[in-house]
């Protein structure tokens, strides 16, 4: 298991006596000595003093198949959580605890997806595991938190290049998130309105739709559609070598 933010060490306990390995990672280098003393009866676990951002994941799980489990702060969820996915060597769960409202959000099925919940179910299959309610915390937050599960696919969605595509697009898509389609994808791909309807029509896509209500398999779809048009965008925005 690797488990980002260890803090004095209570999750990391609980952790090692259910887990071959754990590498705990704290970036607060003033907590060290402590959980070196809490864990010092457990063979199995190594701390790595730092910041999970500035860490290669691939570098710190030489096994396959590992968990992340992460309880952190608010505002880096969402960092942390494409720093993981995005790395060579992907766990295959994540558990991560985080604000009850953001965990929804990656949740969230067609006609209220977001860029996040998309970037997330790209690599796996999110659902919520438990609710935390914000006493359960000191200091008490102004808000709920709850425990994010996501299974990652055996198999990538899209192959590396498709999935860059993929990216870009629905940056497009959900550029101006009141727009349709059409306009979003007009305005991306410098196309007319005509031309960018025609391509979500070739792809079986009503062009009057708006972004937060295409399922996985229909933007899928659609890259395959409009692959040439993302492959001369990205081209062009290369910088020469």
């Amino acid at each position: 298991m690797l488990e980002i933010g260890a803090g004095l060490g209570s999750l990391t306990r609980l952790l090692a006596a259910a887990a071959g390995v754990v590498r705990a990672v704290e970036i607060d280098h003033r907590l060290m000595p402590v959980l070196r003393e809490v864990l010092s009866s457990y063979a199995n676990v190594e701390l790595v003093q730092g910041d999970i951002l500035a860490l290669d994941p691939a570098r710190l799980m030489n096994e396959p198949g590992y968990i992340a489990v992460a309880n952190i702060p608010y505002y880096i969820t969402s960092a942390i959580v494409r720093h993981l996915l995005e790395c060579p060597k992907r766990p295959a769960r994540l558990v991560l605890t985080m604000q009850k409202e953001v965990a929804e959000r990656i949740c969230a099925e067609p006609g209220d997806l977001s860029l996040l919940a998309l970037s997330v179910q790209v690599f796996g299959q999110p659902s919520i595991s438990a609710v935390i309610p914000a006493g359960a915390f000191y200091p008490v937050p102004g808000v709920d938190s709850a425990t994010l599960r996501v299974d990652l696919h055996p198999q990538p969605y899209f192959t590396d290049e498709q999935r860059e595509m993929f990216f870009s697009l629905i940056h497009m898509g959900f550029a101006q998130k009141r727009k349709t389609l059409r306009n979003n994808l007009a305005a991306g791909l410098h196309l007319s309105g005509e031309e960018a309807a025609r391509y979500l029509v070739d792809a079986d896509i009503d062009p009057q739709r708006r972004a937060q209500t295409l399922s996985l398999v229909e933007w899928k779809t659609l890259v395959n559609e409009l692959k040439d048009l993302l492959g001369a965008k990205r081209e062009q925005e290369t910088p020469p070598a």
